[in-house]
C-alpha cells in the first residue's frame, strides 16, 4: 500500500485514557494503519464520569468521548485523538441478559473530522450481588472472573458512595471491603459490581481491542470522492419488502456509506445478501 493509501503511518496520535486501553487499542492502529498511539500522561478522564457513579457522565457517549479526546490532544498538543466510552446494563437487544456498548472515536484536526465505530457487547462479566458479611461468595467469584477481573464494593442501601471501595483483586481485600461497606448499609449489607474500568476487566479489553480493529479499518477506507480516510457506514434504510406479498416491512433495506469529510455517499444492499423480509415480520401478512 502506498503512502497516499496510509494518510497516517508515521504519524502519533494520544489515546486520552488513565485505565491502559492503549494495550487493547494500539496494536491494530499501528498494524493497520501505521498509527502511533501514545496514552495521555497525568490525565484525569473521570473528571467527564466514573462507572461506579461518583461523577455522572454528562451528555451522550459520542459527546464525552469527543470532549475526552480533545482533553487529550490539548494535554499533547497534537491534532490526532482518541477516546474510548463504554455503558453497561441489561442487552439493548435481549434485556435479560448483561450487554454493553463500546464506542470508540477518532479525532483529527488536520482535516477537519471525526470518525467513530461502536460494538454491541455480548461477551462481558457485568454483574452483581448482594450479600451480607461472611456470605459464601465462590459461585459469584468465579462466573465473573475474580481476580482477573476487579469489583467494586459498596453499601447496598443508603449513600452508595458513602463507603466505596474501587479495584479490589484480592480476597482479604474484598472481605474487609464488604464488612466495611455493610456497618453503614441500613440493612446492613453489601453489594459487589464488577468493576469495568479497562485495566480490571480483561473481558472488556478484549472487545476494545475488536473495536480498535474495526475503527483502524474504516480508517483505512478511503472516500472514493474525496479521498478522506474514514469512509464507512452511516446510517441504513428500512422497508425491505415482504417475500410474499411485497409490503415494506420495518427490516433494514440497504446501509448507507458516507465520508466524514465530504457529502459523498452511496447506498448499498444489506451485508448479509438479504433481498426479501420472512413473512413473519410483515405488518400485512402478520397484522
Amino acid at each position: 500500500m502506498s503512502d497516499a493509501r496510509r494518510p497516517y503511518a508515521g504519524r502519533r496520535a494520544v489515546l486520552a485514557t488513565m485505565h491502559r486501553k492503549e494495550e487493547a487499542i494500539a496494536p491494530a492502529m499501528f498494524s493497520t494503519l501505521g498509527l502511533i498511539i501514545a496514552p495521555t500522561a497525568g490525565l484525569d478522564t473521570d473528571q467527564l464520569g466514573t462507572f461506579s457513579g461518583e461523577i455522572p457522565r454528562d451528555g451522550t457517549m459520542l459527546e464525552v468521548a469527543v470532549r475526552k479526546a480533545r482533553l487529550g490532544m490539548s494535554a499533547a498538543g497534537v491534532p490526532l485523538g482518541l477516546a474510548s466510552e463504554g455503558s453497561f446494563g441489561p442487552h439493548p437487544a435481549i434485556p435479560f441478559i448483561p450487554g454493553g456498548i463500546e464506542l470508540l472515536i477518532f479525532v483529527d484536526d488536520e482535516r477537519g473530522i471525526v470518525v467513530h465505530e461502536s460494538l454491541i457487547v455480548e461477551a462481558t462479566n457485568f454483574d452483581h450481588l448482594v450479600v451480607s458479611p461472611g456470605d459464601a461468595l465462590e459461585p459469584f467469584l468465579g462466573r465473573i472472573g475474580f481476580p482477573a477481573h476487579g469489583l467494586v464494593v459498596r453499601p447496598n442501601e443508603g449513600e452508595p458512595t458513602a463507603v466505596l471501595a474501587k479495584g479490589i483483586v484480592a480476597l482479604d481485600s474484598l472481605t474487609r471491603a464488604i464488612a466495611e461497606a455493610a456497618a453503614v448499609s441500613p440493612d446492613r449489607r453489601a453489594r459487589l459490581e464488577t468493576d469495568m474500568r479497562a485495566q480490571l476487566n480483561p473481558t472488556r479489553m478484549k472487545s476494545l481491542a475488536t473495536l480498535a480493529d474495526r475503527l483502524a479499518r474504516r480508517l483505512a477506507t478511503l472516500c472514493p470522492g474525496c479521498g478522506a480516510p474514514g469512509f464507512g457506514r452511516t446510517d441504513t434504510r428500512v422497508g425491505l419488502l415482504c417475500e410474499t406479498c411485497g409490503t415494506p416491512t420495518e427490516m433494514i433495506a440497504a446501509e448507507v456509506f458516507g465520508c466524514p469529510a465530504c457529502d459523498y455517499a452511496e447506498e448499498r444492499p444489506r451485508f448479509d445478501g438479504l433481498q426479501r423480509a420472512p413473512t413473519q415480520h410483515c405488518p400485512e401478512c402478520n397484522p
